[in-house]
């Protein structure tokens, strides 16, 4: 079995949780020993398409007429669109439509959650649909004190400073302005949000508030990663994700690896798998961020810690894998 993992335009979006599953499906398929590649003009038995832009469709058809079976990796819904991009919330109802086309053209269908498989069927996709995990690999995210001193000497932090750290887009939907507001109800903790995005693409108000509008205790560093980014889970007293819709949340898994305390915002890609007061802390405005920010701070979260870890090694990048080919073997034997 060959596989072709397709991403247009990986540049574009190699920096984004669809980026970091790209990495995470070829070690999968590494320690599976299933042979891959990127380029769709070879030969293949599989194209495990990832991305939603314009080539897809001319991509499955020159699949089809390979006889190749095509596997489209649902990581957008028309939900996780709004509230992102300049124009995004007026084109989502085009892009509904296109969703849904071009996910009934595979023969099969992976979203990372169950919750994102339900808003697939609500929208129209007939297709078998296989919830996976994007997982996490569990040895590259381990504490690591090491790594956590490289991320507080990086950012001239004392071991008494207070630090809540994020990654995301710099969009509204990953809850960017809750994340300032938080910041200015807590002056004396630094926030720290790793990611970016083109400024030229998002509102005028989110530019403003990552390059002028936001208190100096809040820190936009950019697009990070390796031993500053890694160490920042550890080196933190508490991962804040404060989105308003997801289909998984990568950096979630890769905190919960990382055994730090983690609030969420209550949305329902977490319904079943994150518990209140079991794995995580969850709030539904800032408010409430702000009364479990500091119960955190004062408490003993080493059971919670340790739940967290309980649930993220059930999403390793090897237990994923194997999953994965039985869902290539699943397409394979499709219609034979």
């Amino acid at each position: 079995m060959k596989v072709c993992l397709y991403f247009e335009n990986y540049e574009n979006v190699k920096q984004s949780g669809v980026g970091k599953a790209r990495q995470h499906q070829v070690k999968a398929l590494e320690s599976l020993g299933i042979d891959y590649t990127f380029n769709p003009n070879d030969d293949y038995d599989i194209l495990h398409i990832n991305t939603i832009f314009f080539k897809s469709i001319s991509t499955i058809k020159k699949a089809r007429k390979k006889g190749a079976k095509v596997i489209y990796h649902a990581h957008s819904t028309p939900e996780d669109t709004r509230n992102s991009f300049i124009g995004s919330n007026i084109v989502t109802p085009l892009l509904k439509k296109y969703l849904v086309h071009i996910y009934n053209l595979a023969d099969v269908v992976i979203t990372p959650t169950e919750y994102s498989k339900s808003l697939l069927i609500k929208h129209g996709i007939t297709k078998p649909i296989f919830p996976l995990s994007n997982g996490v690999n569990l040895n590259r995210f381990k504490k690591s004190q090491e790594k956590a001193e490289i991320f507080r000497n990086y950012f001239n932090l004392s071991k008494d400073d207070k630090v809540v750290v994020s990654a995301g887009l710099w969009i509204k939907r990953k809850g960017i302005f809750d994340f300032v507001e938080l910041a200015k109800k807590e002056p004396d903790i630094k926030f720290i949000w790793f990611g970016r995005t083109n400024p030229y693409i998002i509102p005028p108000k989110i530019r403003r508030l990552v390059f002028k509008n936001h208190p100096k205790n809040c820190i936009f560093p950019g697009y990070m990663s390796g031993d500053v980014f890694e160490g920042s889970f550890t080196g933190a007293d508490l991962f804040f994700f404060p989105s308003l819709e997801e289909t998984e949340g990568i950096v979630i898994l890769e905190a919960l690896a990382s055994r730090v305390p983690i609030l969420i915002r209550d949305i329902p890609v977490y319904s079943g798998w994150m518990k209140n007061g079991y794995n995580c802390y969850i709030g539904k405005d800032v408010n409430d961020f702000s009364l479990l920010l500091n119960k955190i701070l004062n408490s003993d979260n080493s059971e919670i810690i340790e739940n967290g870890y309980k649930t993220v090694t059930e999403r390793s990048i090897t237990d994923i894998g194997v999953k994965l080919g039985e869902i290539y073997k699943f397409a394979i034997e499709l219609d034979k």
